[in-house]
């Protein structure tokens, strides 16, 4: 029986393969990273479900704020506030944005944060969970929102769409196209292909890189995880076993307590870009 399952058991590469798979509209494995058609229903759900729930948190906060002593949680909550605002005031200089963009930031850094903090949940707990409740032992599902391209891409597009705004609502429709034509390099008609090429190149680096960042580091972050999540299963048939589960609780605490600093910096990395590319747009060249 033993040598049976071992025989029908997924080898490693295949168990990987498996966990980075999304429970997606065409019910297999994407054929690249980058895939138009294919919605990924498990990133759609978690980050809307931690998005509610960062917001439910900050209307709490705002719910129970009192000018007397504060509690732990409003403490915790004025700290994180006072922390975004400073940073607002410092790129964004306008103190109508402000009133927009700073809470923003907020809820941005919160979600992202949460999203990135799924990461530390065992690796087979909730996928296990779910192939229970589908009744499918090939079930597919992964929970980590910012593991995935089109995630982080559709919130750094949402920030490319904010730049324009701000652009437009800051410079006029006019003054903004005027500047597309005539900066970096200067109002010469000559130079106007050039200047309106290395816009949109700057534009677009801005967009790629600020939803890359966010995934490449979240995606190595789960694939560490996996790696250790194996070595943990090998202990049951390798010669080396108690010396593999030792090393499977130690690998797995040392890296889910460095990741901790991680998933907060990448959270504040991607709320800090979104503050300077907003106050970008406040600026003329």
């Amino acid at each position: 029986m033993t040598s049976e399952h071992a025989v029908n058991a997924p080898t490693p590469s295949e168990n990987i393969v498996h966990h980075l798979t999304h429970l997606n509209n065409i019910g297999e494995k994407q054929s690249s990273i980058v895939d138009w058609s294919v919605v990924n229903y498990d990133t759609l759900f978690f980050s809307v479900a931690l998005g509610l729930f960062t917001v439910f948190l900050l209307w709490l906060g705002a719910r129970k704020a009192t000018s007397g002593i504060p509690g732990r949680f409003q403490g915790c909550v004025e700290i994180l506030v006072e922390m975004v605002a400073n940073q607002a005031k410092g790129v964004i200089h306008s103190p109508e944005s402000r009133r927009f963009v700073a809470p923003l930031a907020l809820t941005v850094f919160l979600w992202i944060f949460f999203m990135n903090a799924m990461d530390l949940l065992p690796v087979d707990l909730l996928p296990r969970l779910w192939q229970t409740a589908m009744n499918d032992h090939h079930a597919y599902l992964r929970v980590v929102p910012t593991a995935d391209l089109s995630a982080t891409l559709g919130m750094s597009i949402g920030v490319l769409l904010l730049c324009f705004f701000y652009n437009i609502k800051i410079k006029g429709a006019a003054g903004w196209v005027h500047e597309l034509f005539t900066a970096p390099f200067g109002s010469h008609p000559v130079l106007w292909p050039v200047n309106l090429l290395m816009q949109i190149i700057e534009f677009a680096a801005k967009t790629i890189s600020h939803g890359m960042r966010l995934f490449g580091n979240m995606y190595a972050g789960e694939l560490v995880f996996m790696l250790i999540a194996l070595m943990g299963g090998a202990w049951t048939v390798s010669t080396m076993g108690v010396t593999l589960a030792v090393v499977h609780v130690l690998a797995g605490l040392a890296w889910a307590i460095f990741h901790i600093l991680i998933i907060t910096l990448q959270a504040f990395i991607f709320m800090m870009l979104t503050l300077v590319y907003i106050g970008q747009a406040h600026e003329g060249h």
